[in-house]
């Protein structure tokens, strides 16, 4: 169903919907800047507030930011609750359950304390960078990459299974030489060193000390390397196989959203919503 302002509404609600929904107008992408920027602030604010020695120079000031921004998201909220012809279907909406979201963790600080560092799930909606960019062509090339991780997942299964098994072997092997006078205290400890060394993050908290621990370690190392590439070579061959003849590159989207249910990145010929069937 159409969620616009019905025919009689006011024209300041068609023209608001526009703006806020749109991203078609100057304003409207105007509006979507000043809400990623508003995003963007007040993220950072809730991040620096968790820093102790900010926290204790600015910790009052940033408070106050944050509520700040809390009401400018009330407000937004509230708006776009009023202008749409179904409010209870856009609240239900994904996007409208984001929008909600952003603002639950700083009421909830009244309930519960420190429930406010939840604000970060705002960088959720940064999403919205593809209607002011035009970035929306990209989404096709993202679902180009899953479908090829999705074909490609039982091999990838066998692959990390393969992995599983190697680190537990080793580990254990591990245990037996080292013993737990260097460290390898216990298999999965030591099943936690070969995971760490194979991918080879290293962090150095653990490490052999007997000639052969070390040689096993070495081989561990060398192979850490070739298993790097495996899981990229098969999502690449995948990658490169032919998609039943369509071409890889897909064209740009219509930065217009579907009134029914907001749903953008339409196809420069798409008539109807790919979402929700709706007639552009």
């Amino acid at each position: 169903m159409d969620n616009r302002p019905a025919p009689t509404a006011p024209l300041w609600k068609k023209h608001l919907y526009r703006v806020v929904f749109e991203a078609d107008t100057r304003a409207g992408q105007l509006f979507d800047a000043l809400l990623l920027l508003a995003i963007v602030l007040s993220v950072l604010a809730v991040m620096l507030e968790s820093v102790s020695s900010v926290n204790a120079q600015f910790g009052p000031v940033l408070r106050v930011v944050e509520w700040v921004f809390t009401g400018l998201f009330l407000a937004e909220y509230m708006v776009r609750l009023l202008i749409v012809r179904r409010p209870l279907r856009y609240a239900l909406s994904w996007l409208g359950l984001i929008d909600l979201i952003a603002i639950v963790p700083s009421l909830l600080v009244l309930v519960l304390a420190g429930s406010h560092y939840l604000l970060v799930v705002r960088t959720v909606r940064l999403l919205r960078v593809f209607r002011i960019f035009k970035l929306g062509r990209f989404v096709g090339e993202g679902e180009f990459i899953l479908n090829a991780l999705k074909a490609s997942r039982f091999k990838i299964l066998v692959f990390l299974s393969s992995v599983v098994t190697l680190a537990v072997v080793v580990g254990t092997l591990m245990y037996v030489v080292e013993g737990g006078q260097h460290g390898f205290t216990s298999i999965p400890k030591s099943i936690y060193w070969a995971i760490v060394t194979m991918t080879t993050v290293g962090y150095g908290d653990i490490s052999p000390a007997t000639v052969l621990g070390q040689t096993l370690a070495s081989m561990l190392m060398i192979m850490g390397y070739a298993i790097i590439a495996v899981p990229t070579g098969i999502v690449s061959a995948q990658m490169a196989l032919p998609a039943g003849g369509r071409p890889t590159a897909l064209p740009a989207f219509k930065q217009l959203a579907c009134h029914a249910c907001q749903t953008q990145e339409h196809r420069p010929d798409a008539e109807f919503c790919w979402q929700c069937g709706e007639k552009l």
